[in-house]
């Protein structure tokens, strides 16, 4: 190793421990976008042996990330901060509530043009769902991950984290919400779901499709600018209300409904069969549960399709909304939101999942 580079490496470590996060500049040409890269850990962090099976996740860091993606120096200024390391799968409010106002202050103050931010798969569309109903910015987000680590044969990460910074850099990504991009395409936060337990093409829409698809020479999008809704505020302790998901099956009873009520759900998602439905106890009960204030939201566990209003359930009466084409676990961060900023009513719970 060159006297230069140790040099470099030994002013860089300096900077990190300076500043008490982890900073690299990962371009010189100034007229070029700025790009922040906010980490959290995940696959596309993680480092093992036996070509992805068995590896820690979270274990690389944001510098190391970058620096092993060949030509993202000639997309974007890209500095990197650590703001965890973890699985997806611990993914929790305060890392949440951190990102949130973390982004809301480096493109509030004008300190990069665009937000990436590398993430675990598992949890992904749940942050990008998040993030989308909370942040201020009209600045692009970016989330990325990938499905195999970084120590894997034919590890997806570098490629899935270029083609992120490229999109996230692109004029044409501005006012257009959260997004998500692995795998040579574009999602929309509300759309996105994971499909497959270990399949590259794990990300889908499959209720609209994708918003659009990027590659190492362009970014296009197929889909027209959506609407912004304003977003919700945030409670001053990184904590939102409990909400909790109930899956249906057969032969089901009411005790999971009656359980959640018990330990304090302010909540109920009900990931019901078909088109959001239930037993007739599970119902039952959770109609007793709306009775006493808990906002109740059928969803359904089909994985696509819109769950129709007043169609097998009269939830005018009842007291329910329904998730239309959210699936039960961004319902649940919806109505986390709803509960902490006030709003409980079942008609403006309905109101509000129809315009998010």
């Amino acid at each position: 190793m060159s006297h230069r580079i140790k040099d470099l490496i030994a002013i860089v470590g300096l900077v990190v421990a300076l500043t008490g996060s982890e900073r690299v500049l990962a371009a010189d040409d100034t007229s070029l976008p700025r790009v922040t890269v906010l980490a959290t850990g995940g696959t596309i962090a993680g480092s093992g042996s036996g070509g992805g099976i068995g590896y820690q996740a979270g274990k690389v860091s944001a510098q190391d990330l970058i620096g092993a993606v060949p030509g993202i120096d000639k997309l974007a200024q890209i500095s990197a901060e650590q703001v965890s390391s973890i699985g997806s799968q611990d993914m929790n409010d305060t890392v949440w509530f951190t990102l949130a106002r973390r982004i809301d202050d480096i493109l509030g103050k004008g300190e990069a043009d665009a937000i990436v931010i590398t993430h675990g798969t598992d949890t992904m569309e749940e942050t990008a769902f998040f993030l989308a109903n909370v942040l201020k910015t009209d600045r692009p987000v970016v989330l990325v991950g990938s499905m195999r680590p970084s120590t894997a044969i034919s590890a997806d990460g570098p490629a899935n984290l270029f083609e992120a910074v490229k999109a996230a850099a692109s004029d044409s990504a501005k006012g257009r919400g959260v997004l998500v991009v692995l795998n040579d395409t574009i999602h929309a936060a509300r759309a996105v779901q994971k499909t497959n337990t270990t399949s590259v093409q794990t990300f889908l829409s499959p209720n609209g499709g994708p918003v659009g698809f990027v590659d190492p020479a362009s970014v296009g999008f197929v889909q027209p600018m959506p609407s912004r809704a304003k977003p919700y505020a945030l409670p001053a302790e990184p904590s939102l209300p409990r909400v909790e998901i109930v899956y249906a099956h057969a032969n089901m009873d009411a005790a999971a409904v009656e359980d959640a009520v018990k330990r304090g759900a302010k909540g109920i998602v009900l990931a019901g069969v078909g088109d959001g439905n239930a037993s007739k106890a599970a119902i039952a009960a959770l109609a007793n549960a709306a009775k006493q204030g808990v906002v109740v939201i059928r969803a359904s566990r089909v994985g696509s399709g819109f769950v129709n209003r007043n169609v097998e359930v009269d939830d005018d009466t009842l007291g329910f909304a329904v998730s239309l084409d959210l699936n039960p676990q961004k319902a649940r961060i919806l109505a986390q939101l709803l509960i902490a900023n006030g709003v409980t009513d079942p008609r403006a719970v309905q109101e509000a999942v129809g315009r998010r």
